[in-house]
């Protein structure tokens, strides 16, 4: 019995000093990981300050004020890149948003080279950020402008009449809340909107023209509404040239004195531990080898979770919505 005793002793010392050097493979490995990752990923070259490159900005989807992408930027503009190329595939979004946008990028242009690549689409707001690039280029295919404002708000008050509901209010004076979209627009109302959206309009065009140096005929073909292909741009002086990536380095090269053969890397707006792809999926492998799979399976399903982008965009919008599926609710 005494020995069966010190042999389930044993077994327990063993299982307790087994746990412990698991705990201190996992840090090793995770330490280990995370010196890998930052030498053999941008992000993590980015962090320590790396060698010298181009910069690769992204600015993709709805655009909406965002004070974390105005830091990111202003780091930019602080760090070791010698020019920057971003990369634009937006319909647009809310005024406010890309005017804010379009000052941070005029900000970054002040301090480095700026190039903008319109990769599918540069509508709108997405146009309007285009604005502050030293060269617009885009693809023969990529769509460019749609010059315009909108606001849009759905009216319901023919359905409450069908359903028998009234919604009733007091309010300080007639323009306040409208349109609310429970009761037919006001000519008044529509007045006061219509003077918002040609005054935000104004201001559009007054970019346009400036920064595009484009003369009133011109302008006029270009400012009502419609998009143009990337062929049809060049013509109308929305873009410079036709091309991608490559054309960029090229003429920032020609342009700008930058060294030819610098390398192009990824500046993240919101950098993450979760974006560096590599560092997961290595963490992931060693956390398998060393018995923790479970933890491995987690880590893999948190690396394929895609956060929802909402659009529940506010005030006026400059937004290039051909077809249902991207209306503005």
């Amino acid at each position: 019995m005494s020995l069966d005793a010190d042999v389930m002793v044993d077994r327990r010392r063993i299982r307790r000093k087994l746990t412990f050097w698991r705990v201190v493979a996992v840090c090793c490995v995770i330490a280990a990981v995370l010196a890998v990752a930052a030498v053999a990923t941008p992000a993590g070259r980015e962090a320590l300050g790396g060698s010298r490159a181009i910069a690769r900005v992204k600015i993709d989807g709805l655009i909406r004020s965002d004070q974390a992408r105005v830091e990111a930027l202003e780091r930019l503009e602080r760090s070791s890149a010698p020019a920057v190329i971003v990369h634009i595939n937006s319909p647009g979004g809310t005024t406010s948003g890309s005017e804010q946008l379009y000052d941070a990028l005029m900000r970054l242009k002040a301090k480095k080279p700026l190039v903008v690549v319109v990769e599918g689409l540069a509508a709108s707001g997405g146009y309007i950020a285009a604005l502050a690039a030293d060269q617009i280029i885009a693809q023969q295919t990529s769509l460019v402008g749609s010059i315009g404002v909108l606001f849009q708000i759905p009216n319901v008050s023919e359905l409450l009449k069908t359903v028998g509901v009234k919604v009733e209010e007091v309010k300080s004076s007639p323009l306040k809340a409208a349109p609310n979209g429970y009761e037919p627009t006001s000519p008044e109302a529509r007045a006061a909107l219509d003077a918002l959206v040609r005054d935000s309009y104004a201001w559009f065009r007054d970019l346009v023209k400036t920064r595009r140096s484009m003369d009133d005929a011109t302008l006029q073909t270009v400012a009502d509404g419609r998009v143009f292909t990337g062929r049809q741009a060049v013509g109308l002086k929305l873009i410079d040239q036709l091309g991608d990536e490559k054309t960029a380095v090229a003429w920032l090269v020609a342009q700008k004195n930058i060294p030819a053969g610098l390398p192009v890397r990824d500046f993240r707006l919101a950098p993450r531990l979760g974006d560096m792809t590599f560092l997961r999926a290595t963490a992931s492998v060693a956390l398998e080898a060393i018995g923790l799979g479970a933890i491995a399976q987690r880590l893999e399903q948190s690396g394929v979770a895609q956060a929802v982008d909402r659009l529940g965009l506010d005030g006026l919008l400059v937004l290039w919505a051909p077809s249902s599926a991207n209306a503005v609710p």
